[in-house]
């Protein structure tokens, strides 16, 4: 070999040693780089209004494709179905009855505990904590307005101070309200008598704002850190009518009774439990808006995960659709949520993440409590869920790995200070089951084959008293399990 040939060896040597050291970084640097977090749900976003499953008659390809793409959760359910409920489990990891969120928040309730206090450790803490920026976007309904007196008009929305947002530092939020044409929102750096008022749909405002969060032009978040944004949709929430009428017109012409294509939806109020003041009937002539509002959330999803694509985040970025909870749209004769009917109890759950995540539908009886613990799990930090944490870790199953099986899903309808109309039960692959409490501790049980039944039309309670007491036994069970007296 010629002196000159091997300077020129030697070179190509040095070449290649150069080039797979900076290709070894390159790989381990993707490696390491922790995925972004966007956790989307909307209010009163019922499972049946997911396009894909052809119940309700949606148009939502956004979501659609997040499912198609992603780990949709068949069996998700809100165990707790109101929005306070649901909103502490879900930062929390704890049930109802540990974070003392029963009901929802509003003046009448705090001197009960019942808010979100402030020592919990929350997800966006714990995200925080491990180098995330974390953000807020939309509803929280988590804080205590000044207690009021029961003879005095309660009070739902206030302001929450930068010391009570567990950790995130971009907040662009309101307590509740359900001005959805007409919203107001707190900001980050701004006082409690700095509200914005935009003069927008609540969903597409906070569509444009979460564009900007991304885009990040503005510094709301650390450009080198991940960042996990939480965006609390409003609608489909009431009133149906606050949507734009260009969602509208999908269904000109149609009568109201056209849409509801269930066979529960009874058009008469179900007295036994009727929920609110307002009779089924004249309520179900909006049912037409409610599903415009559906597709009018799907189209801002859409415009967001357009721009997570135009950012390059895309990828690198776990996507979250969920809901609080269901709307019973005259199913059963009742409006609305707090019951354990499939409409309201049963909500979205889809995780998509295709960097790392297989498409499957999976069936596992999760719980809200679950979301938080797993989310970590996913994100790498399972050595971080925080003890307190009452939910599992079920992460291992995005990777087909085993896992230990739920049998139940807990309902509770609780009440912090009374307790007529308290309800507990629970929810199998079979089964749905559920106590409420009257006058007297008397109680009026309701059992459900949902596996033979799956519009619940038949309370089968009394025709089987072997199957009765199975139910008692495995409800009493559960609650001791779960230091719950009631």
């Amino acid at each position: 070999m010629t002196h000159q040939t091997k300077k020129i060896y030697l070179l190509l040597l040095l070449i290649l040693v150069v080039f797979s050291c900076k290709h070894k970084t390159s790989e381990e640097n993707i490696k390491e780089q922790k995925p972004n977090l966007l956790f989307i749900f909307a209010d009163q976003y019922r499972q049946a209004s997911l396009g894909f499953l052809n119940e309700d008659p949606v148009h939502t390809p956004n979501i659609d494709q997040l499912a198609e793409e992603g780990v949709f959760f068949s069996e998700a359910v809100s165990n707790n179905p109101l929005c306070s409920p649901y909103r502490a489990m879900l930062m929390t990891g704890r049930y109802s009855l540990s974070t003392g969120v029963v009901e929802n928040c509003n003046s009448q309730r705090t001197a009960y505990g019942n808010y979100l206090k402030k020592d919990e450790v929350c997800i966006s803490d714990v995200l925080v904590n491990n180098g995330y920026s974390a953000g807020y976007v939309g509803k929280w309904h988590l804080d205590g307005p000044e207690p009021t007196p029961p003879d005095v008009k309660r009070v739902w929305d206030t302001w929450c101070p930068p010391d009570r947002r567990h950790g995130f530092s971009f907040w662009y939020a309101y307590g509740t309200h359900n001005r959805h044409n007409d919203p107001y929102y707190w900001t980050t750096d701004g006082g409690e008598e700095d509200k914005v008022y935009p003069k927008q749909w609540s969903a597409e405002h906070e569509a444009n704002v979460v564009i900007n969060y991304l885009e990040n032009n503005e510094n709301q978040r650390k450009n080198d850190e991940p960042f996990a944004l939480f965006w609390s949709i409003n609608p489909p929430h009431t009133p149906f009518t606050q949507v734009p009428e260009r969602y509208k017109k999908r269904y000109e012409g149609l009568d109201y009774k056209e849409v509801l294509n269930r066979p529960n939806v009874q058009f008469s109020d179900n007295h036994e439990l009727k929920r609110g003041d307002k009779g089924v009937e004249a309520r179900l002539h909006e049912a037409k808006d409610y599903f415009a509002s559906v597709n009018g959330v799907d189209d801002q999803i859409g415009r967001v995960i357009e721009q997570l694509k135009t950012s390059g985040l895309y990828d690198n970025t776990i996507i979250v659709f969920s809901a609080d909870h269901g709307e019973m749209l005259g199913s059963q004769g009742l409006m609305h949520k707090n019951v354990w009917f499939k409409e309201a109890y049963a909500i979205p759950f889809i995780v998509h993440y295709p960097k790392k995540l297989k498409p499957k539908t999976e069936d596992l009886l999760i719980s809200v409590p679950d979301y938080m613990p797993t989310l970590l799990g996913l994100m790498d930090l399972k050595n971080k869920i925080p003890d307190a944490v009452e939910g599992l870790d079920y992460s291992n199953l995005f990777f087909d790995k085993e896992v230990i099986r739920p049998e139940k899903q807990l309902y509770f309808g609780g009440k912090s200070f009374a307790s007529k109309g308290d309800t507990r039960g629970f929810r199998t692959k079979d089964y749905t089951y559920a106590v409420v409490k009257g006058e007297n501790d008397e109680k009026f049980h309701y059992l459900y084959h949902d596996a033979k039944d799956p519009y619940q039309m038949t309370n089968i309670w009394g025709k089987n008293p072997n199957l009765d007491h199975k139910m008692e036994v495995e409800l009493a069970e559960l609650l001791t399990s779960m230091n719950d007296a009631w």
